[in-house]
């Protein structure tokens, strides 16, 4: 039951992030290679996203 939760806020949380990525004014490019980062990662994507990238995501891809 527990790892079924893990699992279900994991995917909502990608889901979320991935939506957050599509809405930056950034090139198409630098979107999918961020957005498949997240998903293809998991866990440390959606860390990394959230700790690193959510805020400096312009900046890193101007």
């Amino acid at each position: 039951m527990a790892a079924t939760i893990i699992y279900v806020v994991g995917v909502i949380l990608g889901v979320v992030a991935v939506l957050e990525i599509l809405n930056q004014p950034i090139n198409l490019l630098s979107k999918i290679l961020v957005s498949a980062f997240v998903v293809l990662t998991s866990w440390i994507g959606i860390a990394v996203y959230y700790l690193l990238l959510r805020g400096n995501l312009t900046k890193w891809f101007k």
